[in-house]
This record gives C-alpha cells, sequence and structure tokens, in this order.
C-alpha cells in the first residue's frame, strides 16, 4: 500500500496539505530500477522494527556494497552477520512482520526507502542460496547466523534535505571528529 495511500490523520492534511509534486506519485510497490541500483551500490542502511505493542527499535546493518542483495523487484535479502546477540529486531519481526529501511551511500544525499514485510531464512537456507558473507574486515564471528527475504510492500528515492540540512558528509566536519573526537570513544563510557 503506498504511502499516499495509507490512512493519514485528516488533522495533518488539514494543517499541512496533501502531498503535490514528485512526492505524490514516487512512492512505488515494487523497486524501481534507480532504486535497486541504489541499493546495489550502499553499504549501510538502517532497519526499523516495531513490536506487536508498537515498541521500535532501529539497527544499522552494513556491508560491501550489495550485501543487501536485489533479488528482484519485489525481494530483497538480507543476511545477518553475528552480532551482540540481543537480537531486539528478530524479536520485533517474529512478533510484527512489517521492516522498514533506509539505505544510504556514502557521500551521496539522497537515500532509498523500502518498507514492506519479512520471512526468516535459517543459516541452512543462506547456504542453499550460496550466499558469501559480503563485509570488510571481517573478525572471527563474521559470519552469517540467519537472514531475512523483505517482500517489498512501497519503495522510494528520498529527497537530500535531512543530509543536506545535517552536512553529514561534509568532509571538513569528519575530518575535525576525526582530529578531535566530540564525545568520547564508546570503550571507555559503555
Amino acid at each position: 500500500m503506498a504511502t499516499t495511500q495509507r490512512a493519514t490523520s485528516n488533522r495533518f492534511r488539514k494543517t499541512f496539505g496533501e502531498p503535490t509534486g514528485r512526492a505524490a506519485t514516487k512512492v512505488k510497490p515494487s523497486l524501481t530500477p534507480f532504486v535497486q541500483e541504489f541499493i546495489r551500490h550502499s553499504p549501510f542502511a538502517v532497519m526499523a522494527t516495531s513490536d506487536a505493542q508498537g515498541n521500535c527499535d532501529a539497527s544499522p546493518k552494513g556491508g560491501k556494497p550489495g550485501f543487501i542483495q536485489v533479488l528482484d523487484d519485489r525481494r530483497l535479502l538480507l543476511p545477518d552477520v553475528a552480532g551482540n546477540r540481543l537480537f531486539q529486531s528478530y524479536a520485533n519481526m517474529d512478533a510484527n512482520p512489517h521492516v522498514g529501511l533506509v539505505f544510504f551511500i556514502p557521500g551521496i544525499t539522497d537515500t532509498v526507502r523500502v518498507n514492506g514485510r519479512v520471512q526468516f531464512l535459517s543459516k541452512q537456507e543462506l547456504e542453499q542460496q550460496n550466499v558469501e558473507v559480503c563485509i570488510y574486515d571481517p573478525d572471527d564471528r563474521g559470519l552469517y547466523l540467519q537472514g531475512i527475504v523483505i517482500e517489498v510492500e512501497e519503495a522510494y528515492g528520498h529527497c537530500p534535505r535531512a543530509l543536506t540540512f545535517s552536512r553529514l558528509w561534509d568532509v571538513e566536519t569528519i575530518a575535525a571528529h576525526q582530529a578531535n573526537r566530540p564525545i568520547a570513544d564508546r570503550s571507555t563510557n559503555v
């Protein structure tokens, strides 16, 4: 169901109006060629889930570009590399199969959004599909535990305003943060 077709509170539509121009037509029920190409070049995504009561979680996912595989114009495959074993996202998806993903490409201010429903895959099912670990600098836990197939319900390119407003990819800011970290190292402040 496209975002523009979702039931939206009349209060927000009355206050702010209806989407216009490209915003009114950009949400598609499948992965357009542009969206597919963006995902194939993306080394990083944030995955949002919620449990049956609506408690939310957002989890960063990363690997070599294309680590989330485009299977076809309606399905993505996200293999899961061994992590902290908290499994908040998986617990949420077990109770509520809906998921949202935002894809990023370093230095590019556009993003891509994909929403859909998940289906779990075991490690054996990943192996049967010959899915190889697609990460940089793997450590001793750099292996796949399981994965999900995302059945796409809506997908679209998202405008660059948030990344432009934040100057997320500004090279001078990045260099300054690398030279003088603005926050304590995570290992010293758990």
